[in-house]
């Protein structure tokens, strides 16, 4: 299977910049049930994990 490009998402770039933004809030309500960024979370080290949680306010 190919790699995840979450790290590199036009729209988590776009939440990044302005959370409050129509295309952020929009990438904010998809990661809650996206595949492809689960996949991406549950591959990242622990410390990883943490720093995302605390950013992007993810139940653990």
């Amino acid at each position: 299977m190919a790699g995840h490009n979450c790290d590199k998402c036009g729209l988590r770039a776009r939440y990044d910049n302005n959370p409050r933004s129509w295309l952020g809030r929009i990438w904010r309500w998809h990661i809650k049930f996206c595949p492809g960024w689960k996949g991406y979370y549950g591959s990242l080290p622990e410390a990883e994990k943490e720093r995302l949680a605390g950013q992007y306010r993810l139940k653990r």
